[in-house]
This record gives C-alpha cells, structure tokens and sequence, in this order.
C-alpha cells in the first residue's frame, strides 16, 4: 500500500494507492485538506493516518515547489517541506518528494482516452520529449524526455519565466503588471491570480463595464472561479474578454514550452482550470497562439496537443513515483 499525496498552494489531497487484479493502480481513501488551514504537510500527515490507519510500504509527494536535496519550499504557502522528517513520522526509510508538475508527468501513462480531450492530433506516431504545462494557483511546467523506449519526467521552474507579451494588449498588461509587481513571470498572467490581474488591468481601461453580480462574487468567493463561470456563461463581456486573453496567453506559453523542450511526443495542458475551460480552450484561440512561432509554425503545427481532465493525475504520478522505489 502506497501513500501519495498532492500538494498545492490551496488543497492538499492524500490518498492510499494499490495495484488491482490487471496491474493497475487504483486510488483509495482519497483525502482534501485546505492548505492553508495546516501549519505544514506534517500535520495534514497526522490527520489523514489517524483518519485511514493500516500499514504502508512507501510514500511520495508531489509539491508545488522546486525540491532540492530533499527540502522544498512551497512556493505558495509558507512551508518547508523535508523528505527525512516526513519519513520518520511514516516510519518509513525514505519518502520520495518530487515537483507538482514532476508529479503530473509521472501519471500520465496511467490515464485512458477519456481522460484526455485532444485540441490537436498531431503526426500520427509522432514519438520524442513530451512535456505539461498547468495554470492552477500557479503555473508548472515538467517535460519528459524521452529515450528512445521510455519517457523520463523531470520537474522545471518554466512558470516563472519572464513573461512575452504579443500584441499591444499584451503590452499594455505588462506595463499595468510591472507597476503593480516590478518582475513579470508568466505565472502573473496564466494562473487563476493571472486571470484576476487580466480582469483587473482591463477594467482599469475601461474595455467593458463591470458587472455588479460578477463584482460580489468576486468579493465574496473565488475570484478566479467566479470570472470564469461569468465568461463561460456570458453574464459579462468584461470577464470574457480577460478569459480570451487568458487562454491566448495560455497558448502562447504552451507553445513557448514545446519549442524548449522539443516536445515532437506531445504537449499535455493540465491543472485544475483547463477541464473547467475546456470549451474555450478549444475554440481555436488557443492552438493559433500555439503554433504562431514564425518559422517554426510547421513544427508546432505537428505536436499533439492534449486536455487532461482527470485532476487526480498527480495522484497516480505520486503513487506510481512510489511504486518505482523512489519513495519506499
């Protein structure tokens, strides 16, 4: 029995994990904490073993930060993370502790077609790197290179990368940015905080009226979440148009990442927005920023593109890190 935990700057989810009758794993007792309600992965630890007691053999966790000698530093929580410290509280030799977007890469083997909504086929029997790229409270990136017989996930920082602007819109959001934040990553624009400070540059110009609803929800619950049921629902043109600029932005960065890593085997666009989204995300608006690289347009334009919809992918990538020995 594996323990494999997920955990992101607002939830933490655990979850217990065995091989079934044909070999695959199979989630169970699969647990969400608010992350910012816990001083530390430790205590959350505690609280989900008393809750599903029963002996484990291994452990690892994929954590929204970079994880360096064994300590990672969450990017958007106040937490240190240590591999030693959570092992002992397991009683475990070792945990494994991987990047959040590592995480994601090491379960895609494990989905099906049906978790997968495909924005573009690519070469049929395209084979080479992969990578994943995911807006959720922030932006993670992970490529897979592949060696010619198997594909090897390895974690990157690519989120916060300076971010490129495209047109004079774009130009525009980076300046309203750059007062606002100094430095410009690509995650303050293809995230869910990004998506507020889309909304927010451009209703500070007066692009379309506020709607009053949209502006309570707002205030009252997830920003994010309520700018883009508006936009998915047409309640507010002003939260369309950020969403637009949005997913274009989403798109362009993809693009950014396949080209870096020579993504020939694919390009994977997970998180917890794109399922949510999934309509927008294929209205052609974001593969014509994909594939809009100049001279390298026919390259892109013969990547697979792919929506992953199952959000317990790292999950399974965290189990299946596991499993492998680097957590047991």
């Amino acid at each position: 029995m594996i323990l494999a935990g997920d955990i992101g700057g607002t939830n933490t989810r655990l979850a217990c994990s065995a091989p079934d009758a044909a070999g695959r794993l199979r989630l169970q007792d699969v647990a969400s904490y608010a992350s910012r309600e816990h001083a530390g992965l430790e205590e959350i630890v505690l609280r989900f073993r008393k809750e599903h007691p029963g002996p484990i053999t291994g452990a690892s966790f994929g954590v929204a930060g970079p994880v360096q000698g064994g300590v990672v530093r969450t990017t958007n929580l106040p937490w240190v993370i240590e591999a030693s410290r959570v092992a002992t509280l397991l009683g475990l030799p070792a945990v494994g502790l991987l990047n959040d977007l590592e995480a994601n890469a090491w379960g895609l083997p494990a989905l099906g077609p049906e978790d997968l909504l495909i924005l573009a086929p690519g070469t049929p029997g395209a084979s080479g790197n992969s990578a994943i790229i995911a807006a959720g409270t922030g932006l993670g990136e992970a490529g897979l290179f592949w060696d010619g017989r198997r594909h090897h996930p390895f974690a990157t920082e690519g989120g916060h990368a300076d971010f490129a602007p495209h047109d004079e819109t774009e130009d525009g959001l980076l300046r309203w940015l750059r007062a606002r934040f100094g430095r410009v990553s690509w995650e303050r624009v293809v995230s869910g905080p990004g998506l507020v400070n889309i909304y927010e540059y451009l209703r500070e110009e007066g692009r379309h009226p506020e709607d009053a609803v949209l502006a309570e929800a707002m205030r009252s619950g997830d920003p994010a979440a309520s700018i883009s049921r508006a936009a998915t629902g047409g309640q507010s043109p002003l939260a369309s148009a950020a969403l637009d600029l949005f997913v274009s932005a989403y798109g362009a960065e993809a693009g950014n990442l396949a080209l870096v890593s020579m993504a020939t085997g694919g390009i994977y666009v997970g998180g917890g927005i794109a399922p949510r989204i999934a309509a927008r995300l294929a209205d052609g608006r974001f593969l014509t920023r994909f594939t809009d690289k100049g001279r390298m347009r026919p390259l892109l334009e013969a990547v697979a593109v792919r929506v992953v919809l199952n959000d317990r992918t790292a999950l399974l990538g965290a189990a299946l890190h596991a499993t492998e020995g680097a957590g047991a």
